[in-house]
This record gives structure tokens, sequence and C-alpha cells, in this order.
């Protein structure tokens, strides 16, 4: 068997980098120091977790067997208190250790405001610690992850530096942490590079191997052995390592392998979501009382299995051995992947790696015996490696990481290929069935969704190099002297021009051309092609922003000229970039090619201009119509507004607006229902139809034509488009209209494969329990001002003003509280109160609240970054208005006024 060192195996690499420490004013040199405090601070955690809840399990195990009270009852009542008490000191203390901790790092490595510091380390560690020792199934590798990117981040906070190095300290505690938890270096820093934090750069990959090198030798030598997966004696290992190498035959069965890991590890991932959203929704209970429960349904359902199942560690030493009927294995592997799912509905603080490793181990066992009775070759524990990785890899998704963390933990390299085979396989079958990882998933039920690529970098996909460029370009000829050139940058502000001959590019010439002419001493009849960058660096217009940008990095030049063929169409500089991107994230037009025609009228009524303002309502959805409009009569009412209702027409792009004839009976019969609706509650009622490329376009149009002071839309509760985060049209009313808007996502009832999306509308009449979540005083709150208006839609209406608190309220807080209700319920003529929850996640406390009590509408106010800043803090409206089961409003004020 080939055995490799991991010490030996990263010396070289640890040596190549430990040299900079010694050199003189190196940059890297307390980049390196900082990565080896993270390594050692990393280990030590991750070997006091792994005593305490070693010790815990001991004494739970001692008591199970040896204790006065029967087992059937010692273990339930273990889970009971030990669940109740582990619960009430993370709420109490640190929120954010709920869970696994690999969603909490990754959203921080993302730019997302998650609390890192020594208090989260602290409680991360002992709160898993009591959670394993409570009996509950999880692991600790996944909360090793989130201590040391919390170490890191405390230790960041020693010197003042960037967010960037700070992110990439934060990386090197998060590699660390997992080195330390399975003593594999390797496996740590791939784990980093290919899920968290998507950079090799040399000043992340560098200390992100020193720290997890240091963390694995740390906890190595406290321990005084491999302790994960040390499962065999060295002859045992010596006959299993005969056995590990691949035959033909095997290959089919490690292809089943990987698909059935694939299918049943997505089903993992799907059943901790959807346990975590029953017992949250349904149960609506604390976090203590969710992990007394789980803590004691664990407890009875294993003190009915046999005795090796009552310790995980044991059941992983059960599963790997070799002598060990089908039967056992199968009833391992359903209790396991149960137990699992209940302890982790709890959100109790414990990992998911390890449960899926050991699933892994179970389900390859099973393959190796199916194997051996079809085809009478000898059983292999390889198929139980194989398995883990496929099994960790349809969980994670980090294919290579799988590979090399079950490598690192056997080291031994003829796993390698059967381990490639199963977890790529696995990895296309679960990506196939499901594009997200168990991770994002539980990102998305905190309200916080993840993209691979934000805004700016879709900015590079989605522009061409046509639509960035200056197309009025200053040239000059080949045929200038020296002399000539020099006139002209001195007249210009220009750092280089393209040379031209008969419309063709046939150079550059830039500042350092003229700086190295004149140290050439070349006489000012100098002709320009003697001095000129020949063959300049060239791209043509259809070709992409990113790969502009890519050149502009690589050859550094200070313009890029854009060339059909030879002939040059335009130029790009560095600026027209920045100019793009700000552009495109704004929602300002930036292209400086053809235009869309404007759209055209082609319906109309008008009524008496009777009021104050005017309001505008798109009207699409014949179903949702009468409802926006309902809103929209109770908010012309009170403002004394008129209102204009718009119906868009949108045809294909090569089509004339002008000259494209349209059906307009559905159209018409919209607006006349709506003209109906207007006469009997007396609010003038415009009306109009128009066609066009884009919707977005056409209201914007008619904002501006008909002087709009607050827009009325519906929207659908998701996005169109990864690169959006409302979708296409509501996006750009946000960013570019200046008055008023307020959407309105209606609830919708989803079947239980998520294939169908219906539209469940209630009665307005029925709008009786309104939430209103507010930040700071409730009098400045957009939502607030907006409540006046929408009580004409309710009877008797109860309203709860819900405030997200990182601690505490304070008495002196509560009785400006009770004042204010007080004040409020006067002025609305409805029961107003005020309540404060404890949270770090905003949009997830706004959910569960507005479950629990059975809120019926959901008012939420916001500025216009703060609906659209989902790439750096997290879409709070957006994700509260996606998760919710009611109705949202979500209010945006007009430009310039107050906001929440």
């Amino acid at each position: 068997m080939l055995r490799i060192s991991i010490p030996e195996q990263l010396s070289k690499q640890f040596k190549v980098v430990a040299t900079q420490v010694l050199q003189p004013n190196s940059p890297r040199r307390f980049a390196i120091l900082e990565a080896c405090l993270i390594g050692l601070v990393s280990g030590l955690a991750a070997f006091f977790l792994r005593e305490g809840a070693g010790w815990l399990g001991s004494w739970r195990m001692y008591g199970s067997l040896y204790g006065p009270l029967p087992t059937w009852v010692f273990l339930p009542a273990v889970g009971l208190i030990g669940g109740f008490t582990t619960g009430f000191l993370v709420e109490r203390f640190a929120p954010e250790t709920t869970g696994s901790g690999v969603p909490q790092v990754k959203a921080a490595l993302s730019g997302i405001p998650i609390s890192l510091d020594l208090r989260v380390a602290i409680s991360k560690l002992l709160g898993t610690m009591f959670t394993m020792g409570s009996g509950l199934t999880l692991g600790r590798q996944g909360p090793t992850v989130q201590i040391g990117a919390a170490l890191a981040a405390w230790i960041g906070r020693w010197v003042p530096t960037s967010p960037n190095y700070r992110r990439q300290i934060v990386a090197c505690g998060a590699a660390a942490g997992l080195a330390a938890g399975f003593n594999a270096p390797i496996a740590g820093v791939l784990f980093v590079v290919e899920d968290l934090l998507h950079d090799i750069s040399g000043l992340t990959l560098g200390p992100a191997i020193i720290a997890s090198f240091i963390g694995a030798v740390v906890s190595r030598i406290l321990e005084g052995r491999n302790p994960d997966f040390e499962t065999h004696s060295a002859a045992l290992l010596q006959r299993y390592s005969e056995q590990s190498f691949l035959q033909l035959g095997e290959i089919p069965f490690y292809i089943i392998l990987g698909i059935t890991a694939g299918l049943l590890g997505t089903l993992f991932s799907r059943g901790i979501v959807s346990s975590l959203k029953f017992s949250r929704r349904t149960f609506r209970l604390g976090l203590p009382v969710r992990m007394a429960l789980a803590g004691f349904l664990c407890g009875l359902i294993v003190s009915f299995l046999p005795m090796e199942f009552r310790n995980n560690a044991g059941l992983r030493e059960v599963i790997l051995r070799g002598d060990i009927v089908w039967t056992t294995i199968a009833l391992a592997f359903v209790a396991h992947f149960a137990l699992t799912t209940i302890a982790a509905s709890s959100s109790a603080p414990g990992g998911l790696f390890a449960p899926s490793l050991v699933l892994g181990a179970a389900l390859g066992k099973l393959i190796g015996i199916w194997e051996f009775n079809l085809v009478g070759l000898e059983p292999s524990t390889t198929f139980a490696y194989a398995g883990m990785g496929a099994f960790f890899c349809a969980v994670s998704r980090t294919p290579i990481t799988a590979v090399v963390i079950v490598f690192e933990i056997t080291q031994d390299f003829n796993l390698v290929l059967q381990l490639m085979i199963c977890s790529i396989v696995a990895y296309f079958v679960s990506d196939k069935i499901d594009k997200q990882s168990l991770y994002d998933r539980l990102l998305q039920l905190s309200g916080i969704e993840l993209k691979e690529d934000d805004l700016e970098r879709q900015a590079w996909k989605q522009l061409k190099a046509r639509d960035v460029m200056q197309r009025q370009v200053e040239t000059l000829s080949v045929h200038q002297t020296l002399l000539e050139v020099r006139q002209e940058f001195s007249r210009s502000q220009h750092r280089g021009f393209p040379v031209v001959e008969d419309g063709k590019l046939v150079g550059i010439v830039t500042q350092k051309d003229l700086s190295n002419a004149s140290k050439q001493n070349l006489p000012e009849e100098t002709p320009l092609s003697k001095f000129m960058t020949a063959k300049p660096i060239t791209i043509a217009p259809e070709e992409t922003l990113s790969q502009v940008v890519y050149l502009l990095a690589k050859y550094k030049p200070s313009r890029l000229p854009v060339v059909e063929g030879r002939h040059l169409v335009g130029i790009i500089t560095r600026s027209d970039i920045i100019k793009a991107e700000l552009g495109l994230i704004s929602g300002e037009d930036t292209q400086v090619g053809l235009h869309p025609e404007p759209s055209y009228i082609v319906y109309q009524t008008r009524a008496p201009q009777l009021g104050k303002g005017r309001m505008l309502v798109s009207l699409y959805n014949p179903t949702t119509a009468p409802a926006l409009l309902e809103i929209a009569a109770a908010i012309a009412r009170e403002r004394n507004y008129e209102i204009e209702c718009l119906n868009v027409i949108t045809i294909p792009r090569h089509r004339s607006p002008s000259e494209t004839s349209v059906k307009l009976t559905k159209s018409r019969r919209l607006m006349r229902q709506a003209e109906q609706m207007g006469r009997a509650w007396g609010i003038p009622i415009h009306t109009q139809v128009r066609v066009t490329h884009d919707i977005a376009q056409a209201i914007l149009e008619t904002t501006k034509e008909r002087h709009i002071d607050l827009i009325l839309m519906g929207w659908q509760g998701k996005s169109s488009t990864t690169d959006r985060v409302f979708g296409n049209v509501v996006d750009v009313i946000i960013r570019q209209v200046g008055s008023e808007v307020i959407l309105v996502k209606w609830p919708h009832v989803v079947d239980p494969f998520n294939t169908k999306r219906k539209l469940r509308l209630h009665s307005l009449s029925g709008w009786q329990r309104w939430l209103v979540p507010i930040r700071d005083d409730p009098k400045d709150s957009v939502a607030v001002q907006l409540l006046p208006a929408l009580m004409q839609l309710s009877h008797q209406p109860e309203i709860r003003l819900l405030k997200v608190m990182s601690k505490a309220i304070t008495t002196p807080e509560k009785r400006v509280w009770e004042d204010t209700s007080d004040e409020l319920s006067s002025l609305l003529n409805a029961n107003v109160r005020m309540t404060a929850v404890t949270s770090d996640f905003v949009p997830e406390a706004v959910i569960d609240f507005a479950y629990r009590e059975h809120c019926d509408v959901v008012v939420l106010g916001a500025s216009r970054e703060g609906m659209l800043k989902q790439v750096i803090q997290g879409n709070i409206p957006e994700a509260i208005a996606r998760n919710c089961d009611c109705t949202v409003i979500l209010v945006r004020p007009a430009i310039g006024q107050a906001t929440e």
C-alpha cells in the first residue's frame, strides 16, 4: 500500500512560503505569521471540542449501561435536558451559532454582515460539545469551520487592515478549522477554495496552506493519533489495501454507487431543509424547546436500537468492519438518516459533514455486498470509502474536496480512482436534480441568497465592447512627425492615440512612446511610424466586457482599440468600463448604440383631473387587477390622488411599436373594468394601453409624460433572471423612478414538488392582522406612513410593529414603545402593539413572527439602496417577500424622502 505522509507532502510548499517570513519588508510576512497563529488556535479549539464531546459522550454511554434508570428512560431524559440547556445558552448568548456553521462562514466571506468573533467561537465550541453530548446525531467538523473562522476574525481585528485582507484571514481560519477537524490539511484548503472563497490568489492560498498545515499538525500531536476513522489494525488495513485496486468488473457498480449517492444525498439535503421549515412553521417553538424535543426523540429512538448505535463514532467502526450483515448496515443507514434529519430540524449547533460520511459508508457497503452477491468478487471496504466521498459530494457539491478528504483520512492512494468515479457521478446526478447545495438552501431559509455572479460580473458577461466603446475617436496619421505628435498630446488630455492609415488601424502611440523617443534623441521630423507601437492589442465589437477587462489586466494598455477587420470603429478606456459597470448596477442606460423605439399608445381614456397627485397602476393579470385597484383606491382616497391605469403589450424588437397591429380585446376589457370600479368609488381613473419592446421602458415613459407621483404594481415574488434582484421590470423601476413605488406580492399555493405556483387571493376585507417591521422611530417609517390609507381595507385591524434587535430591549425603551403604540392606536383607530425579538437574521425573524402570529399582510419600507444591495448585505425586503406565505407590500419612498 502506498502511504503518503501529510507533513512530508506539504513540507515543500510550507518551506517556500515560510522563507518569506525571513525576508525583510516582505508584504506577506505578517500574513504568514498571522496564519501560523490562526492554525495554532484552530488546532487547539478542535482538540478541546473533540475531548469535551468525547467525555460527555462517554458519560452518556456509561449512564445508559450502568445507571439506575432504564436505557429507554435515561437516553431520552439526557437528550431532553441537554437539548433544552444547550438551546437556551445558544439562544441567549450567540444565536448565530445555530446549525452547521458552514453557511454562516460562506455568507460572511460573501460580504454578508454576520458576527464572527471570540464570543461566537467559544459559544459554538461549547454548544457543539453539549449537542453531541446530549445524543443528537450531528458532527463536529462543520462547527470547527465556523470556530476557526471566528477565531481568525477575532485575531484579524488586532491590527487594522483592509476588508479584502480580513476576508482572506477568515478563509484561513475556516481552512484551519476543517483541517484540524478531519486532520486533512489539503482538504481544508480545497474546501475553502472550492466552496467558500472561490479565490486562489497567492495572498489567499499561501496563508491558507500554512494555517491548515499547522491546524492539522497541532490537532494530531495533541490527540496522539489519527482520531477520525482510525478503525483498523495494521493487518486489517493491509488486507483492505490489497482489495482496493480497481478491477474492470467493478466499474459499473461504482457508477451505480455514484448515482445512488447523488439521489439519496439530494434527498438528504431536501429532507433537512424541509424538516427545518416544518419545525419552524408548524411548531413555532423557540430554540430550547426545539432542541429539547429533538434530543428526546433521538434518545428514545436510539434506546431501542443496537448498542453500537448509541455512539456515532462507534457506528462508523461498525459499518467499516468487514464482518457485518447487510440488514444491520441498512438499519444503520435508515436510522442515521432519520436521526440526523431530526437533529438538524432543531437548528442545534452541529455539523453535517460527519453524518454524510457515515451515510455514504453505509450506502457504499451495501453496494459492495450487492456486487459480491452478483459477481462473486470478494467484498471490499473500498466501496464504503468511495460511498463516503460520493455522499459527501452530493451534499456539499465539492467533488475535489470529497476525493481529497477521504484520501487524507485513509492515506491510501489506490482509492483515488474509485473516489473520483463515484464523486463525479454523484455530483452530476445531484446537480441535475437540484442546482443548489445544502448550505445554499440553508442560507436561503435564513433570508440570504448567494449568487455565483454578482451584478458587476453579470455586467461583464452582458455588455459587449460595442456597448461601452467611444465611437468618436481622435486619431493620428501615420505620416505625422514627432513634433506634430507632441503638439497633439499638449492640446489633449488623452494619454494615447490610435494611429491610422487610410482608415485602417496600424498602431497606437502613448506618452510612454513619446518618452522613449526623447530618450533616443530622435529628430523632431521623425515620422510617427518610427516610434509608435505597431500591431497593438485590439478587440472586436462583439467581444464581451469580461474579455475587455482580461486584456486590459494582462497587457496593461491605457486604451483598447475596437476594430472590425482592420477598420477602427471605437476605443475603450478603463474609465469607460467603470462607467459601464456603475451604469448597469444603478440601472442607467450605458449603451451608445441603437436604443429601443419609444412605446406607442393604442388606446386611452381620460377622466376629470381633480386630484392633487397621480398614481400609476400597472395592470397585467386580470386575476389580481381588482385587488390591486382596491388598494390603489384606498391610497387615492386618503391622498386625493387620480389613478392612471396602464396595460402594456410587448412585441418583438424587430417590429416597430407604431406600425405593429395588436389585439386589444383583453386589454380593453381590463381597462373598462377599472373605469367601472373608479366610477363606483368616485375616483378619477385614466386608462391607456401601450405597445412596446420593453415593459419597464413603457412604465418609465408613462411616468414622465403623466407626471406620476406614485407607482403601484404587483410582483410575482421571484426574480426572472439571475442578475436581477426583483426581476427585469421591477429592478429598473426601483432604480430609475424618482417617485414613490409600492410593490404587492400575493401569496401562492405551491405543491410539494414545486412544479406549480398558483395565486391564493383572499378578500381584502379579510386583512385583519398587519405586521410592520421597523428599524428606528416608527413615525419615520414609510411603511407606517402608508397605514392610514391601508386601514380603509380592514375591519377592526390589529397592527404589530416588529423590531428585530441584536440584544434584549431595555426598560426605558419599553416605556417609549408603549407611548408610541398608544399614539399610533389613536391615529389609526386600530389596535397597535410594538414587539421586539432578538436575532441576527432579520428576514428569518420577520418570517417566523408572521407565521407564528398568523399575519395576513406584511408591510415593508426600504430605500432604493436597501432593496437592491443583495450582494453586499443581503436583500432583506426581497427575502421576506419571497418566503412569506401571506401578502407582502413593499414600499420604496420617493427619492429624497425620509426612509427606514
